[in-house]
């Protein structure tokens, strides 16, 4: 199977990240809920101009001391009350309805992400770790999320409070709005050299997630591996390496992410300093008509001013982080389906279950041939097993078939059409398959059973049970057909898992049947149990089973023999054994080693 090439990722990691691509993207998700938006936005401009006003009426109220007018001064405060109680209930509903707004847009990303992944090609899967895929569609989706809810309002917050500060200012003391000519773009120049450096270090740190996700996820789902062969410690120094990488990962992230923030902060004070000082001195040496009224709001307006470019600052790493995981939501929606059906693609109907191979060649990987100059021919109701060492092409033979992937060269055909000018969906309909790795889910051992069949009954579920030798099984527990396998049907045994699996592919009507070292989890008693089952159910359909246990496929029509991709042999078992070729040479290994 083909792997990650872990230099592409580490060069993606490195550049920077596409925001035109990212925005374009969130747009597209955001253009649904634009009347919701403009609705939020209005509340929250709103609030934050109520809260702009609250300066201007305390420079109002301090000049009122010099006077002693206490009514005017009292009115002045009752005012500021009333105004900063409509901007606290203003900048609620905002953060209310973008809250709602974002789970809305984080539900359709998360199904549109699920349901295209669905569409990708095995190969995506064969390439990629599980915790990976599942790290994108829960934390990185979540992170997009969070950002929405909480970065975006305050963003749009702080661009207003700049805004309204700084024409306060202007009216107020243009003089004193040098001080921020100097302190302002100092604070762009430093946030402009942090986010560079931030961008591939939250990609990075996504990625290192992904990773530890996907070894915590192979390792619990081998537990009782692991115990048996005392590797205990072996795997906790792992995921303490893995650990570390990610925490490294976070810890860099965050701490340029962060370091932003006091930066600004300091610049921020700094500005504040001046402001004060030069207010002071134009006050004191009658410079204009300011009051002391006028220069307490002024320096209110600069805290107001400089507050929201500290917060901007602050979250910078925050908006980096949900960049960087939009961007990988977004790789992953953009990855190439698998592809499409010919153009006046026919359905395959009517089955006999007739399959030629013709001189087929297959590569996971361009250069590296995997099948090389293939050809079969199979009647309907044969049964062909295919044997050899890990690796010759056995699998490869059954995923061509299946069309998970396409033949670079030669040809498949079914009843004489080739599989290529055919529907998938058809193809893969023809066939029944049983995997040596059982899949079960949390549901009932009806439901399990019944699995893609709708419509299926409980009678029909009972007959095939019977026939897979597992009804009696099934009756002794708690609630017979309705009882509930958890978590990939722990309470079942490895075997028992298999027979499940094996009803499941009995209640398919199709002609065709693979079998993929489909007893191999299945003791010597049980094995011959399915096998005289399976011999009676295999009657009439083309069977292609993958065998290592090579005395389960003795009585098979057509015994296929593969080395490094080649058919070294083929016939029956009698004929291969009196050849005294690798065939014999597998087949005696076996008992040896028994």
């Amino acid at each position: 199977m083909p792997r990650m090439n872990i230099h592409d990722n580490r060069s993606f990691e490195r550049r920077k990240v596409d925001k035109r691509f990212v925005l374009k993207n969130l747009f597209r998700y955001l253009t649904p809920w634009v009347p919701m938006l403009a609705l939020v936005f209005f509340a929250n401009i709103l609030g934050t101009v109520s809260n702009l006003v609250g300066p201007w009426l305390c420079g109002l109220a301090i000049d009122k001391i010099g006077t002693s007018d206490f009514s005017a001064i009292a009115f002045y405060a009752a005012l500021l009350v009333a105004l900063y109680a409509v901007s606290a209930v203003l900048e609620y509903l905002s953060a209310i309805g973008m809250s709602y707004i974002s789970r809305g847009i984080v539900k359709k990303m998360r199904n549109d992400t699920f349901k295209h992944l669905s569409t990708l090609p095995v190969s995506y899967f064969d390439t990629r770790q599980a915790g990976d895929i599942i790290s994108i569609l829960s934390y990185d989706i979540d992170t997009v999320g969070e950002s929405l809810a909480h970065d975006v309002i305050i963003v749009l917050k702080s661009v207003v409070m700049i805004i309204g500060s700084l024409v306060m200012m202007l009216i107020i003391a243009p003089v004193l709005v040098l001080v921020f000519v100097v302190t302002v773009p100092l604070s762009v120049i430093m946030t402009r050299i942090i986010v560079g450096r931030v961008q591939p270090l939250f990609r990075k740190r996504s990625r290192k997630l992904g990773e530890l996700n996907g070894y915590v996820e192979e390792i619990t789902a081998g537990q009782k591996t692991t115990r048996a062969y005392n590797c205990e410690e072996k795997i906790i120094a792992d995921f303490e390496v893995k650990n570390e990488e990610a925490i490294n990962a976070y810890s860099r992230a965050e701490y340029f992410g962060t370091i932003s923030g006091p930066c600004v902060n300091m610049v921020n004070n700094l500005s504040l300093t001046l402001v004060s000082v030069f207010g002071a001195l134009l006050y004191m040496f009658s410079v204009g008509s300011l009051s002391t009224g006028a220069i307490s709001s002024f320096i209110l307006y600069s805290r107001k001013f400089s507050g929201p470019i500290n917060e901007i600052a602050n979250i910078m790493g925050e908006f980096q982080s949900a960049i960087a995981a939009a961007e990988r939501v977004f790789r992953v929606q953009l990855e190439e389906p698998e592809p499409p059906d010919r153009e006046n693609a026919k359905e395959l109907t009517n089955v006999r279950g007739d399959v030629d191979i013709d001189h087929l060649t297959f590569g996971y990987v361009e250069g590296k041939t995997v099948i090389k100059d293939f050809s079969l021919s199979v009647k309907q109701g044969q049964v062909v097993a295919i044997v050899g060492h890990t690796g010759a092409g056995k699998t490869t033979i059954i995923n061509l078939l299946m069309r998970f992937y396409d033949a670079q060269g030669g040809s498949i055909k079914i009843d004489g059409k080739n599989v290529e000018d055919l529907t998938r969906a058809s193809v893969r309909g023809a066939f029944t398959m049983v995997l040596q790795d059982t899949w079960l889910f949390a549901g009932t051992v009806f439901e399990n059973i019944a699995y893609g069949n709708a419509g299926v009954t409980r009678e029909d579920v009972i007959r095939v049970c019977k026939a897979a030798k597992i009804h009696s099984f099934i009756t002794k527990l708690p609630q017979g057909y309705d009882t509930v396998l958890t978590d990939n049907a722990v309470n079942v045994s490895k075997g028992q898992k298999q027979l499940l699996t094996i009803a499941r592919a009995m209640l398919l009507d199709s002609p065709m049947l693979i079998l993929d070292e489909a007893t191999s989890n299945v003791d010597t008693r049980t094995e011959q149990i399915i096998q005289e089952a399976m011999g009676n159910l295999m009657k009439g359909r083309t069977c292609f089973v993958i065998a290592h246990r090579l005395s389960t496929i003795r009585h098979a029509d057509k015994i296929l023999v593969m080395k490094n991709g080649d058919v070294v042999e083929q016939g029956t078992h009698n004929s291969l054994m009196a050849e005294n070729g690798y065939y014999s040479e597998l087949y005696y290994s076996q008992f040896e080693s028994a």
